[in-house]
Formats: structure tokens, C-alpha cells, sequence
């Protein structure tokens, strides 16, 4: 079960247990009810890959990661299980190198990637490539949402 779906299920047991206690002592329910899940966006991202040399690496695929792992994506079940870890440490797999980081100046090569779309309720457009150290290790981090490349 998606991490957001199981915490939804928490929060809305938790909500409607508090509702009836209110309600059966005549008071007005102390936790307003949270929104419905229809509300937010499934998970569904678009991974483009360019300028790595091999073929199979190259391409545009979609992926989605609500209830069954899909969309075309090569490595669907991987992808989406690498991002829920992500999701239960809390961390962003989206982020950029911060600026003020010192990076090794190794050239990992010319390939780069888009992902765009919707993850853990919010939008996503974040561009990866293989330009330093840093950024070899922003995309391997996220392998295999990103094809390996490596030599």
C-alpha cells in the first residue's frame, strides 16, 4: 500500500474515532476530517533520458506508482519501490545540488534527464545529469527511477 494511502487511513481512522466519542458525549466533533483521497493527484511521472550513448538507455517512458507499478516504464517495480523509500525517510530524491556544495570535477558524460509529473502529492520537474561528482551521485541515487549509465 502507498505510504500516502496508509497514512490517509491513519489519519481518517484517528479522525472518525475522535468524531463518534465527540458525538456520543453531545459534543461537536474536535478533528475536522481530512479531504478526500479523490482529491490528491495519483502518483504518475515522466522520466525523459538523453545523450547516453546506448539506445536502451534513451527515451521517454511513464511511470505510475498507485496500487500497481506501471506506465511503460522499464524498471516499474524497482522505480517505484526505490521512491517509496524515499517517501518513509522523509527525503526529496528531486532536489538539486545545493549550490554551495563543493563537487569532485569528474564528467560522468553528456546524458541528462527530465522527470516530471506528480509524486507524493506534489508536482515534480527536475533535471538530472552526470556533469560532477555530485551529480553522478544525484542520479545513481535514484537508479533505477534513471537508467544506469555507468561505464
Amino acid at each position: 500500500m502507498p505510504l500516502r494511502r496508509l497514512a490517509f487511513s491513519t489519519v481518517l481512522a484517528a479522525a472518525v474515532t475522535t468524531a463518534l466519542a465527540g458525538a456520543s458525549a453531545g459534543a461537536a466533533p474536535a478533528v475536522p476530517l481530512p479531504p478526500l483521497p479523490l482529491l490528491s493527484p495519483p502518483d504518475a511521472l515522466t522520466v525523459t533520458v538523453s545523450g547516453s550513448g546506448n539506445r536502451a538507455a534513451n527515451g521517454s517512458w511513464r511511470l505510475t506508482c498507485d496500487d500497481r507499478p506501471g506506465g511503460g516504464h522499464p524498471a516499474a517495480e524497482r522505480a517505484c519501490e526505490r521512491l517509496e523509500g524515499f517517501a518513509r525517510a522523509g527525503e526529496d530524491p528531486f532536489a538539486p545540488v545545493p549550490a554551495d556544495r563543493m563537487c569532485t570535477q569528474v564528467f560522468g558524460g553528456q546524458v541528462t534527464a527530465q522527470v516530471t509529473g506528480t509524486w507524493q502529492g506534489r508536482r515534480i520537474d527536475a533535471r538530472f545529469s552526470r556533469a560532477n561528482g555530485c551529480e553522478i551521485d544525484r542520479w545513481e541515487n535514484v537508479e533505477p527511477l534513471l537508467p544506469s549509465v555507468r561505464s
